[in-house]
Parts: C-alpha cells; sequence; structure tokens
C-alpha cells in the first residue's frame, strides 16, 4: 500500500488529539513535516511520535516535490493563505474547520481548489460520526416522514475560550460562539437532511458577558493558556440565535459559548411528521414515532468508530482515488454562506437573502 507524505502545519491540541493520530494509525501516510511558529511545540512532536523533521516556516517545504498533503491546523486566520499556497504548488489539504474567518476567504480556497484540480476538504469532523451517519440513513429512507423543522441548541454556562486571545479576536477567529461551535451544528444538520440549498436567514449575534474580561467569572475555560484578559481583545459573538430557511427543512438554533444559564444544551433535535429524532451532541440518539395506536420511543446504540480517523482515513483514500467527498470544499462554503448571513442579518437587522 502506498504511503503518502503529509506534513502537519500547527502543532497544537487539534493536531495532537486528532491529525496526527489518525495519520499514524491510517498506515496510508508518513508525516514529513511538523511545522509551528513555536519551534519547541514543533519538536515536541518530533519527539513524541519519533517521526518527521521540526520547521518554522512552511514555505521552507512547500514545493518539495515528495510531499502529497497537508493538514492545516492553524487559528482560523491562516486557513485561506496557507490552504491556498498549498493547493497552488499542488498539494492535497485537508483544512481544519471552519473554512476561513469570512465567506471571501472560503470563496477563493474554493477557487484555488477547482483550479488546482487538487483535494480540499475542511475538517467538519461529525460527518464521519457514526451516529450522524445513521441519523442521516433514517431521514433519506424516510423514516422519519418529511423533516419539516430542525431545532439545534449549543449552549454552555460560562466557557468562553482563549479569553482575550484569538478566539476572541474578530481579526483572527472571524467571530465567536457561532462560527466556532455553530458551524459543527449546521454543517451537521444540513450533512443529515441531504445539504438542502440554503435560502434566507435572519440572526442575532450578541457579545455581552465577556467584554468585561477582567471581571468575567467561570470556573474554568478551553484553551485558558491562550487568554490575555489584561491586554486581549474581545469583539466577537458569546451568543447567537438564528432562523434559516432552506429548500429542506426550516432551521432555528440558539448557541452560547456563554449565558446566565447554569446548564449546558448541546443536542439537535429532527422534527418529522413521521417521526423525530433528538440527537445528543457526540452522543448516541432517541427516535419517537407512533405504532399501531401506540406512542413509541426508541433509544439507539451501535457500534461506533473514531471520526477523526474516518476523516483522514477517507481523505488519503480520496487522494488517490480523485474523488470529492463529503467533506469537499464546496459542501464547507455552503455552510461558510449561511454563518455569513447570519452574521450580515445580525448587523444590518434584516433577514438575508441566500
Amino acid at each position: 500500500m502506498k504511503k503518502y507524505k503529509v506534513a502537519i502545519i500547527g502543532c497544537g491540541n487539534i493536531a495532537n488529539c486528532a491529525h496526527i493520530p489518525a495519520y499514524l494509525k491510517s498506515g496510508m501516510a508518513e508525516i514529513k513535516y511538523f511545522c509551528d511558529l513555536i519551534p519547541e511545540k514543533a519538536q515536541a512532536c518530533v519527539e513524541k511520535y519519533g517521526c518527521g523533521k521540526a520547521v518554522v516556516d512552511y514555505h521552507d517545504f512547500l514545493n518539495d516535490p515528495e510531499l502529497d498533503a497537508v493538514s492545516v491546523c492553524t487559528h482560523n486566520d491562516f486557513h485561506s493563505i496557507i490552504a491556498i499556497d498549498f493547493l497552488r504548488a499542488g498539494k492535497h489539504v485537508m483544512c481544519e474547520k471552519p473554512a476561513a474567518r469570512i465567506l471571501s476567504e472560503a470563496l477563493a480556497m474554493q477557487k484555488a481548489a477547482h483550479e488546482s484540480g487538487k483535494l480540499l476538504n475542511i475538517g467538519v469532523c461529525n460527518r464521519f460520526n457514526t451516529y450522524v451517519e445513521k441519523i442521516r440513513e433514517l431521514i433519506a429512507a424516510g423514516e422519519l416522514g418529511e423533516v419539516y423543522h430542525v431545532y439545534a441548541s449549543f449552549r454552555a454556562h460560562r466557557s468562553i475560550p482563549g479569553l482575550g486571545g484569538d478566539f476572541t479576536t474578530f481579526a483572527a477567529s472571524g467571530g465567536g460562539a457561532l462560527i466556532d461551535w455553530g458551524v459543527h451544528y449546521l454543517d451537521l444538520i444540513l450533512f443529515c437532511c441531504g445539504d438542502p440549498q440554503v435560502k434566507t436567514a435572519s440572526g442575532a449575534a450578541f457579545s455581552k458577558l465577556g467584554v468585561d474580561m477582567k471581571n468575567f467569572v467561570y470556573t474554568g475555560m478551553w484553551a485558558e493558556e491562550t487568554s490575555d484578559v489584561e491586554n486581549g481583545t474581545y469583539d466577537v459573538d458569546d451568543s447567537v440565535t438564528g432562523f434559516v430557511r432552506t429548500s429542506g427543512p426550516m432551521i432555528t438554533f440558539n448557541g452560547a459559548w456563554a449565558q446566565n444559564i447554569g446548564v449546558s444544551e448541546t443536542y439537535i433535535d429532527f422534527l418529522g411528521d413521521k417521526a423525530g429524532i433528538r440527537l445528543n451532541y457526540c452522543g448516541d440518539f432517541r427516535m419517537w414515532s407512533t405504532k399501531n395506536g401506540m406512542l413509541t420511543e426508541t433509544k439507539v446504540n451501535c457500534r461506533t468508530t473514531d471520526m477523526y480517523e474516518n476523516e483522514i482515513r477517507d481523505f488519503l483514500r480520496c487522494i488517490g482515488t480523485g474523488e470529492h467527498n463529503r467533506q469537499y470544499i464546496d459542501y464547507a462554503v455552503e455552510t461558510s454562506k449561511l454563518m455569513q448571513a447570519i452574521y450580515d442579518s445580525s448587523a444590518s437587522g434584516k433577514e438575508i437573502i441566500v
């Protein structure tokens, strides 16, 4: 079996928890480079995984003829720059979500992928989640009947990531709770419903709880090591709500990195005229229906596989076949259009035609 030579660009948490282990377990890849602006991070990967070379500047191997593909695991503001550079250099790209900070950058990535003929996949990992795949199959088989409404809740109490750092700086991230968490939920919904066309969107994004960074009360937060409440920036949304019309179901959602409700609610409801499903995000699901004059409730349990391993393995498979799979940039651009419309609606106070 051919082993593809790959590079990891950005040696932080998502690279170490997902991409690197998945490549090594696939049996289809050899990691040639670990690249990070912080040399110690790249070198730590070389020592931890016993392979590859530590590099600070990705331009040093951009035109390596042996290199087949890269994983872009940097923060959002570098996604489009790095992905486009490698596509133009003739390399395949797996880029972490979201595709980019703003729609124009995502469209530029799509254009580069189309022109180069190389793969550009976006790491919306739930498209390879076993339970999500099962829900898509049930909907496609008509088990829910007409799915007319999908509601998503991605709400936490007070868990703003890296307060004052890149996560809460618009110039680096392009947004807050919607682009960080909502991208997964919205993409998952579109995938399960057969990727319907998004028609209009209306929403409101709020930046309320995190603005007074020095007095923000919390118990713990993701990426706390990047926090800078003294000198940092907070100009993104910490909560968001929206209403979306598609060629399929209506979609409504409420999301919050931070809210003054001390309950975490992370689930998606698929409402059909024959049955309904509640998916516990990153978990299992239940289905409610009727049969022979009875109300029925089905708790689903099935054997699962690791979604990160699945997405990387399928990315490598597609390098060999040239196939555009379910994570190809064309799908991700539709989610980017939707998120951009929500932000534009919030700014203008009007419904946006997508």
